[in-house]
């Protein structure tokens, strides 16, 4: 997904956008009219690359001067980041062989048949650059995604267990007759291993900028509150596969067959976009898809909750619609 800041408007201009859109790799998602709001566009996530010809680029073209074209790339994921300028370059030198070469033929002609010396010669100049991730390290983008990834894996694990190692020990029924109603018995067994969460989340971030060098350019608070409501869903699932297992090796399992879909249909390992568009659909119930949106704008590109909220707000239905789930499965089991 590309964005196109046609500032020259002009019939070349035009035609090197078509030339982006024919070659199948790149899908014009925005035009817009001025270049300020690609800032916006890169930091929500909402397009990957966008094109920007400044004014006047027609006019160095028939002027026979070298015209140049702006690629900016969101380098959060180097790879996508790598591919994107390999063919934004193919793409461009495919224009200078074709477009330009009626131009370069007229000009020889004026000049009686002879070669133009190479400094002559027009064309069409790329200029990429790569934000938030200038160098393209591909540990910029992994590292928080691995973070993102522990937590969920350890936090299932752990809570899937949680009441079934009760049932399995005999010791469940101690419990239900005790003074300890339902809830707070849930919120004893989820709230240790949201202390976990946490203590992973600053062991993990400690390892990854003193280590990995991996910048944090964001607030260590809205990256705990991110967590936080990342929790929700995670404890949620882990709490509902307990209910519905009978030994602990079924939840370890379960926990698994969860993991797994989470993981790939997360954009952790394949962009979300190249999916199906049904695949696509069954992404939004993954509490992992927003949350590596959260981690990566506050790691790499700053991010606020101005511009994170629509995660944040996922993550806060989805977690109260699975621990809702959890608990009225774990009154039915106790009933």
């Amino acid at each position: 997904m590309a964005a196109v800041a046609d500032l020259d408007r002009s019939q070349a201009s035009r035609e090197i956008v078509r030339r982006f859109e024919g070659s199948g790799y790149f899908r014009v998602v925005r035009t817009l009219t001025e270049a300020r709001p690609i800032d916006a566009l890169l930091d929500e996530g909402a397009v990957k690359a966008a094109l920007q010809f400044d004014p006047g680029f027609a006019d160095d073209l028939a002027r026979g001067r070298t015209a140049a074209i702006q690629v900016i790339v969101d380098g959060t994921d180097s790879n996508t980041a790598s591919v994107v300028l390999a063919y934004a370059t193919r793409i461009i030198a495919q224009a200078n062989r074709e477009q330009l070469r009626g131009s370069l033929a007229l000009r020889r002609v004026a000049a009686g048949g002879r070669s133009l010396p190479r400094a002559e010669e027009p064309g069409v100049e790329l200029r990429s650059r790569a934000w938030y991730n200038p160098d393209l390290r591909s540990q910029n983008f992994y590292v928080p995604g691995v973070l993102a990834i522990l937590i969920m894996l350890t936090l299932l694990l752990m809570t899937s267990m949680a009441i079934v190692r009760e049932r399995e020990i005999g010791t469940m029924e101690q419990l239900l007759v005790s003074p300890i109603r339902p809830a707070e018995l849930i919120l004893g067994k989820t709230l240790p291993f949201a202390l976990i969460g946490f203590f992973d989340v600053a062991l993990i971030t400690t390892v990854a900028v003193g280590w990995f060098r991996v910048p944090i350019r964001g607030s260590l608070w809205l990256l705990l509150g991110g967590t936080a409501v990342y929790l929700l869903p995670v404890l949620g699932a882990g709490l509902f596969i307990s209910t519905i297992s009978r030994t602990q090796q079924q939840a370890m399992m379960s926990t698994f067959f969860f993991f797994q879909p989470a993981m790939l249909l997360s954009g952790f390992v394949f962009p979300i976009a190249n999916m199906p568009e049904a695949v696509q659909l069954l992404t939004y119930l993954n509490p992992l898809r927003y949350y590596l949106v959260i981690i990566r704008g506050i790691f790499l590109k700053g991010n606020g909750l101005a511009v994170l909220w629509p995660q944040f707000l996922a993550l806060f239905l989805l977690g109260l619609a699975v621990l809702a789930a959890s608990v009225a499965r774990f009154h039915k089991r106790v009933a």
